[in-house]
């Protein structure tokens, strides 16, 4: 057989089975997994709102409410390479229902405390965000790795849309279910739902077949301790370079905008109270979902890396700068909307990078580093960015000393002012270095730089390798 024929065959066998990039078919495992964590996703929004309301009740101070984010994130972060490492070692539907029983148990364990033993206590919220965060730390990981086996490559940033938009779908519903179920009901029917919600999405993923879901190869063999397994996946990232400063970008991304989006809540509280922050955050939820929406429909730009990076320049524009300027209700829902439907694209388009460049038996561990060395500069911008509005930019704007001698003419001296400012200069930060990454080659052409893992498979036919430098068992062994 020519080299022509043998080309044209391995494309006729690429080819085999798709309908088209235009045409998302085949989703019926995807949207029954999707319908219950979307589900799921909305009872864990109402709980979350009302824990927000509970602490802010006991004070009303932001280092409150972004103590609470730190209890969700920092676990979430520290767990993801451990979390990855064992997603790697067992079956993708296993993950999952790791993930959604640890949300039922938790979630379980304080509504006996709250029917049967006088009531919850604010203190009782924090450890139990902890358990929370512990157990998403399984299922980001989980469902990205999951995604590749319920559609077809050509569909995983459609799939990642539906997937985002589903989450967003519940920043809808949970603000505005939420505020309603504690103002009528209290946080006990909030904990009943929450339950339910989980329970309906293990249904889901028990009943959902994953067409090569099995566990991996060499699974009965000694293997090395999860902790070495979790720096596997660190080294990994780091062995690409275009993964590696894709990573890093998204870390000072994270570091410098999360320290303005952690006073986002607090500054809609002291400025608008309640119903201001539930409108803000189902805004969000609007915004997720029309970018969800649209990713489902288009697939994403055809260059990720660039398009990734002009979108963090857009959520910084909006959601940041445009938002800090801005007053009232209305004008912070537009702004923060276009925000959060440019996360959506940003999100959707990394994890279809990760889908299509990783080899599926590394996926857990390297979506779980990922997590790590990007967001665990989050826990460190959320700890000192309540500390600081209530201690420093708050009184600072009050007075009008500090950098409000500058600021103070933009944004007044009002309640909330000091919050305002934290958040146009967190915006400015994460536009520069969004910049940086747009002008970084191996962020902004990833798509080109670093080959897909079918490609990939084709070289190591030819030539014995794993793709990476070495032969091919040692990547399974590993």
């Amino acid at each position: 057989m020519s080299d022509s024929e043998k080309a044209a065959g391995k494309a006729k066998a690429r080819g085999a089975g798709k309908t088209g990039p235009g045409r998302f078919t085949g989703a019926g495992p995807l949207l029954l997994v999707w319908s219950g964590q979307a589900v799921s996703l909305v009872g864990s929004a109402v709980l979350r709102f009302a824990f927000i309301i509970e602490v802010w009740s006991t004070g009303e101070q932001a280092t409150a409410v972004t103590a609470l984010s730190l209890c969700a994130l920092l676990p979430q972060a520290l767990f993801s390479p451990f979390a990855g490492a064992i997603i790697d070692r067992i079956r993708k539907r296993s993950a999952l229902q790791i993930a959604d029983a640890g949300g039922l148990l938790t979630v379980g364990l304080l509504a006996l405390v709250h029917f049967f033993g006088g009531g919850l206590e604010p203190w009782q919220v924090y450890p139990a965000t902890v358990l929370l965060g512990i157990s998403a730390a399984f299922q980001l990981p989980a469902l990205t790795a999951a995604v590749p086996l319920l559609v077809r490559k050509d569909q995983l940033g459609r799939a990642n849309g539906l997937l985002a938009g589903a989450r967003s779908a519940a920043g809808i519903c949970g603000p505005a279910l939420g505020g309603v179920m504690v103002a009528v009901s209290g946080i006990g029917a909030v904990l009943v739902i929450d339950l339910v919600s989980y329970a309906f999405a293990l249904i889901g993923i028990r009943v959902v077949r994953m067409k090569g879901d099995k566990v991996p190869v060499g699974a009965g063999a000694p293997r090395t301790r999860i902790i070495a397994e979790a720096v596997e996946g660190l080294r990994y990232v780091f062995r690409q370079p275009s993964l590696r400063d894709m990573t890093v970008n998204f870390c000072t991304v994270n570091l410098v905008m999360v320290f303005g989006f952690a006073v986002i809540q607090p500054m809609v509280l002291i400025k608008d109270g309640n119903g201001a922050l539930a409108a803000v955050n189902s805004a969000i939820g609007v915004g997720g979902v029309v970018g969800g929406l649209l990713m489902a429909a288009w697939g994403g730009p055809r260059n990720r890396g660039r398009g990734m990076m002009l979108g963090i320049v857009g959520m910084c524009l909006s959601a940041q700068i445009g938002m800090a300027l801005v007053g009232g209700v209305v004008a912070w829902c537009a702004a923060i909307l276009v925000g959060a439907l440019l996360m959506t694209l940003v999100n959707s388009s990394m994890q279809a990078i990760v889908q299509t460049k990783v080899d599926p038996q590394w996926q857990g561990r390297v979506f779980g580093a990922v997590m790590f060395l990007s967001q665990i500069s989050v826990p460190l911008a959320t700890a000192v960015s309540g500390p600081l509005a209530d201690g420093v930019f708050e009184p600072q704007a009050a007075d009008g000393t500090g950098v409000f001698v500058l600021l103070g003419p933009l944004f007044g001296d009002d309640p909330g002012s000091g919050m305002a400012g934290m958040l146009f200069l967190a915006g400015v930060a994460g536009l520069a270095v969004a910049l940086w990454g747009l002008a970084s080659r191996s962020i902004r052409d990833i798509d080109v730089l670093l080959p897909d893992i079918d490609d990939e498979d084709e070289q190591q036919a030819d030539d014995g390798t794993d793709g990476r430098g070495g032969e091919k068992d040692d990547a399974v062994r590993a």
